[in-house]
């Protein structure tokens, strides 16, 4: 009992010397002496004051606990030394895997002539040896890898005959005379929510009695079974119903009649999606699905996206998915698993050598989905079974034989027909089941059609299985019944490999569905709205992650003046418009530009509201006295700094009006790690001061604004500054006018080349050279880049850390479209040749450089060019920015894009493009395939290397990109089309916009050589991860907007400690209660999701510029937030579907690379 008395004493004076500690260095200060003290220097003791007084209520606690413990321990309850071991183990976890951030970052100051910002220390980040010794070892093994496959396939395009593009399929009539052939005719109704009609117009015109014919028809014989998957739709019918109906759509699932396929909110493009919304959208689809419902999707079904992405598949799997189906693959590829085989197989990730993430695929082997190209391989004969187009319908067969209605006096010979189809179909694949759908876009809308084929089919169902000398049982059925049925062939349960099935890996792109018609136009069609979508998401993220603090800390504090059932609903609201636009007819481009203008209101609407919701989250945060915040929609405490009038307009900057008053400006970092980065805003004077939250003056740099390309406004001018924001937090600077002359407030330089003799430029403020053009450079601590004299374009960089001169020769490019019977369009690409360079002549040059940034500025036809270069520490220091805005409205067939000439000595024509922003997969450009052929879609990135060098090119928006030639990478930048191209849209690309486009060129220097040239896969570098991090989720700037002083906290983060480099902190998702309960749907439940993703990283590169440390996947969930305590947490499915396990939340975690988790958390 002493050693327990003793225990106490020491762990009670060890708390309390850490206490006393906590509080010395909460008061701490600065040891800049201040003349006076103003209010905010008044706001910072109440800050510190509180800080301390939360230290004080922490370990009072933590004190009581182990007294309580010690006191339970000396009456002899053994629980209570298990518990004191936890409360030390608390601690000691605290401590486990946080890497230390109290340090600040260098200070950023001028060198003593003001001209450059002093060159900081750039410490390299050691990556783990664990992600190392993976990412190093052997990928995944396969049975089939696709590009292997690209490499062998000769690409031709014989006439197979009745299948166009197989072969004569042939089979033994004995084959089935031991055995039946187990035969699934699925119906089901292709519905695109927007494409040559709106959504709501789809809705309100079709896909609604779709479902009311459905509910009647399907009750009517309970051998009629259906399939459905976009919850867009769903939800919408849901709404409208009574509660019988209700119940009746219950019973017709329970019952296995009808049958919800992938359950997402809809049938998300797999080329130009970053897997955020990816997840997003299944998220959405299933939390409403399984909480209105109680359904649970076991495959997945998409049949239209055009090409498929093994990050798809991944996703699905680890949602609980054991099988998907797909449809939409290059019809050689098609044509050679099927003679093979393989038109089923295990899908694989590249980076698996584990086999966990393996999922059962059925690959549909025909043309289209349609009911002519799924019976079997002779479309005429199976036209002729899709009694919707009998004679007198406003349908009918191309192949001009109509079907007939089936009747005692020639059912034999049709079944006979159809069943030679099928058995035909059954030749292709290795099981003795087969899967035929029953069909096609918008179909059964009608009493009349639920009719002719459901009783059509059932006299030939019931004929076959009346005839047990055919060999074959034929029913109506689901997705699910068909993968049932495999997985009882083979006795292997769901989920397992059936029997000698072959395991596939790789990705399904570049699309062709007949002779030379790639899909790859359409990685480029609308790309404004590709930016918009980015945007949106972007918001969207950080919306909910900053909505999810606020609601916890509004509980913690017990108060109802946070808005959060207001700002809920609109969170929810924007979360299903991000989803909607994932629709493979959205985010493609390839709808009617009225649909695509839909698209975009709600995108407009969604991201002002998004807005909203995280300045008011951050206000509330932001305040000292929380009790005193009040929402006031019309006089925000902070606002936004940038403004769109419209859903087809670019951003516009807000001015902010400066006066002798120090105003504040606030800084959102919605990452989980620190970041210094720098910032711009626009004022009304040039005389400014900037301070941080310490107050301290910080460096700053003068820009002009351009009115035009050759007047300067003499009243809005740019401040450029470097400011450090902390994780998953803010950082409150103030700027205010200083009518002196402020050494450290810098006006910049401007040189001009290129300009009119006529022309003047004055300035009061900016010293401005007119110059004959000579070729020039700008610099920052880590690179120089150098520009043409003739173009104003960027030629070299050279990476200083080792000294060596890279070529980067930027160039604009165009296309044509082939003069043919079928040309580009919203979809396709077919180019009249190679591109052509767009000449550039005298340009237009203003080169202006600082000491925060420096950049150049190049007006060319159709592109209004800068290369931006910042002169930071951060991850933005490493790189150069490039920003185009693209304006080709008054063009015709025409498409656009930039290349880049690098030396990188790229082998076999390899490079390498991400997959959904997730993965990276590797490419080959093939002569034997058209030029069209060899573009991929790039949603986040890009690169080049050899043994030497890697050359990537990020991007903020997804485009379409090639590199067909040695060291060149090409994107696409936009494209406007005359005419349609033939796939139903029914139009051209005509409704183009001023589009921006934003991209950084990264040169990184490789320590070891290419490990084994043979990978098809790759990772970015730990700095390549996190610059496009960087890109793609900006800091948010709010200034302050009323005229009311509030006291503030001028830094706050959510977080305890940065997390690791290569973990990212995906999403905190706050989640819904019931959303056909009016009465709780906007009331946010006290769980949300916790996602993290951990990156694959490419350790064979330095890592400079970044604040935080890598941690070999370990993280503890106790450890993550500051005042937030994680008091439950589950290991969940993907999309919350299904528990895995109650976790530990002061265990450490073990996050493999690659690998995303999803936790369900009670957060307090």
């Amino acid at each position: 009992m002493k050693k327990y008395v003793a225990l106490w004493g020491a762990l009670f004076f060890c708390v309390v010397f850490v206490s006393l500690y906590l509080m010395m260095e909460t008061v701490s200060t600065s040891q800049r002496r201040f003349p006076d003290i103003d209010t905010n220097s008044l706001d910072a003791f109440e800050q510190k004051i509180n800080e301390i007084q939360k230290d004080v209520i922490k370990n009072h606690d933590t004190i009581k606990k182990i007294k309580e413990a010690v006191r339970k321990l000396s009456s002899g309850d053994k629980e209570s030394l298990e518990k004191l071991k936890e409360l030390l183990n608390i601690e000691e976890k605290d401590t486990k895997w946080k890497p230390v951030t109290k340090e600040k970052l260098v200070r950023v100051e001028l060198d003593k002539d003001r001209k450059q910002l002093v060159a900081m220390k750039i410490k390299d980040v050691e990556v783990s040896k664990e992600m190392c010794s993976w990412s190093d070892a052997p990928m995944a093994r396969s049975d089939v890898q696709m590009m292997d496959l690209f490499d062998m396939l000769p690409f031709d395009n014989p006439d197979g005959g009745a299948w166009k593009q197989g072969w004569n399929v042939t089979y033994d009539h004995n084959e089935w005379k031991n055995k039946q052939l187990k035969v699934f005719v699925v119906a089901h109704s292709h519905n695109d929510p927007g494409w040559v009609k709106t959504f709501m117009d789809y809705y309100k015109q079709q896909t609604r009695n779709i479902f009311n014919s459905m509910l009647i028809k399907l009750k009517e014989d309970s051998r009629r079974k259906f399939i459905y998957a976009e919850m867009s739709f769903f939800h919408l019918w849901w709404n409208e119903l009574s509660a019988d109906k209700r119940q009746e759509v219950k019973k017709l699932i329970e019952s296995g009649q009808l049958e919800i396929v992938t359950g997402g909110w809809v049938m998300n493009d797999e080329a130009n999606t970053h897997y955020f919304a990816m997840l997003d959208q299944m998220i959405e689809g299933h939390q409403w699905l399984n909480g209105t419902l109680g359904v649970k999707p076991t495959a997945g079904w998409a049949i239209d996206p055009f090409g498929h992405s093994p990050t798809m598949a991944y996703l699905l799997r680890r949602m609980g998915l054991n099988n998907m189906l797909i449809q939409r693959v290059h019809y050689s590829v098609k044509k050679h698993l099927a003679k093979e085989k393989q038109l089923e197989f295990m899908w694989r990730q590249q980076w698996d050598s584990e086999a966990t993430t393996d999922i059962l695929c059925h690959m549909m082997p025909f043309y289209s989905y349609d009911i002519p190209h799924t019976c079997g391989p002779d479309p005429k004969i199976c036209c002729q079974f899709d009694f919707r187009r009998l004679p007198g319908s406003r349908y009918n067969c191309p192949w001009t034989v109509p079907p007939v209605r089936i009747s005692p006096e020639n059912v034999a010979e049709r079944a006979f027909m159809l069943l030679d189809q099928y058995r035909k179909k059954a030749q292709l694949y290795r099981s003795n089941v087969l899967f035929a759908p029953l069909g096609d876009d918008f179909r059964y809308d009608t009493m009349e059609e639920w009719d002719v084929q459901f009783n059509n089919y059932q006299q030939l169902f019931d004929y076959m299985n009346s005839h047990p000398e055919l060999g074959v049982h034929a029913q109506f059925g689901t997705l699910s019944d068909y993968f049932t049925a495999i997985y009882k062939e083979y006795n292997v349960k769901a989920g397992q490999k059936p029997g000698q099935y072959p395991v596939l890996t790789g990705d399904f792109f570049t699309y062709s569905d007949r002779d030379d018609h790639y899909w790859s136009g359409y990685y480029t069609s609308r790309p404004f709205y590709k930016s918009l979508d980015r945007v949106l998401e972007y918001h969207l993220r950080a919306a909910e992650m900053i909505f999810s603090v606020a609601v916890v800390t509004t509980r913690q504090e017990k108060l109802e003046n946070f808005p959060m059932k207001n700002l809920f609903e609109v969170l929810i609201n924007a979360r299903r418009n991000l989803g909607l636009f994932q629709h493979h007819d959205g985010i493609t481009g390839t709808a009617k530009d009225f649909v695509v203008a839909d698209y975009g209101n709600r995108l407009f609407e969604s991201l002002n509201d998004l807005k909203q919701v995280i300045k008011e989250s951050a206000t509330f945060l932001s305040m000292m006295k929380r009790g005193h915040y009040t929402f006031s929609k019309e006089n925000p405490v902070f606002n936004v700094d940038e403004t769109r009038p419209s859903q087809d307009s670019l951003p516009e900057k807000t001015v902010l009006s400066v006066t002798d008053s120090s105003r504040p400006v606030m800084f959102y970092n919605s990452l989980g790690h620190r970041r210094q980065h720098v910032v711009r805003i626009y004022t009304n004077t040039a005389h400014v001061e900037v301070r941080d939250p310490e107050n301290n003056l910080v460096p700053s740099q003068v820009d002009p604004f351009w009115k035009n390309h050759v007047t300067i406004s003499d009243t809005i001018f740019k401040i450029s500054f470097i400011v450090e924001v902390p994780a998953l937090g803010f950082s409150i600077y103030t700027i205010k006018k200083d009518p002196s002359s402020n050494a450290r407030n810098i006006p910049a330089s401007v040189t001009i080349f290129n300009a009119a003799e006529s022309q003047a430029y004055t300035s009061s403020i900016f010293s401005i050279k007119k110059m004959q053009p000579r070729n020039f450079a700008l610099e920052n601590a880590q690179l120089k880049a150098e520009f043409s004299e003739l173009t104003g374009l960027l030629q070299t960089v050279t990476t200083k850390f080792d000294d060596v001169k890279h070529d980067a020769q930027i160039g604009f490019f165009s296309y044509g479209s082939k003069m043919s019977k079928e040309r580009s369009g919203a979809y396709l690409f077919l180019p009249d040749g190679e591109a052509k360079p767009i000449p550039i002549s005298a340009p237009l040059i203003r080169i202006i450089q600082g000491p925060v940034l420096s950049e150049v500025h190049v007006m060319v036809d159709m592109v209004e060019h800068v290369t931006r270069l910042y002169n930071s520490s951060g991850s933005e220091g490493s790189s150069v920015e490039v920003y185009n805005i693209v304006d080709i409205k008054s063009k015709s067939n025409l498409e656009v894009a930039i290349r880049i000439s690098t030396n990188v000595r790229n082998p076999d024509g390899v490079f390498y493009t991400d997959l959904n922003g997730f993965q990276i997969q590797k490419r080959k450009t093939y002569s034997k395939l058209p030029l069209q052929a060899n573009f991929y879609p790039m949603p986040t990135m890009a690169f080049l290397e050899d043994d030497h060098y890697r050359f990537s090119v990020l991007t903020a928006q997804s485009l379409g990109i090639a590199s067909q030639k040695q060291g060149t990478i090409e994107v696409m930048m936009d494209r406007t089309l005359s005419q349609d191209d033939g796939r139903g849209l029914g139009q051209g690309v005509q409704d183009n916009k001023r589009t921006p486009n934003k991209f950084r060129f990264l040169f990184e220097k490789r320590k070891t050589p290419i490990p084994e040239k043979s990978r098809h896969t790759a990772f970015p570098s730990l700095l390549g991860h996190l610059s496009s991090l960087h890109l793609i989720h900006p800091l948010f700037v709010m200034p302050y907007h009323t005229q009311e002083v509030f006291p503030l906290y001028h830094t706050f983060s959510a977080l305890r400690t940065d997390l690791p480099c290569d973990i990212h902190f995906l999403n905190l998702r706050t989640m819904q209660n019931k959303d056909d309960d009016i009465t709780i749907r906007t009331v946010p439940k006290d769980t949300s999701a916790l996602i993290l993703h951990r990156l694959g990283v490419d350790c064979n590169f330095f890592s400079r510029g970044l604040t935080c440390q890598t941690a070999d996947g370990k993280v503890a969930l106790s450890s993550i937030f500051k005042e937030i305590e994680v008091m439950s947490a589950t290991a969940m499915s993907l999309s919350l579907l299904y528990e895995e396990e109650v976790i530990e939340t002061t265990a450490d975690l073990n996050l493999q690379p690659m690998e995303i988790v999803t936790y369900k958390v009670q957060l307090l």
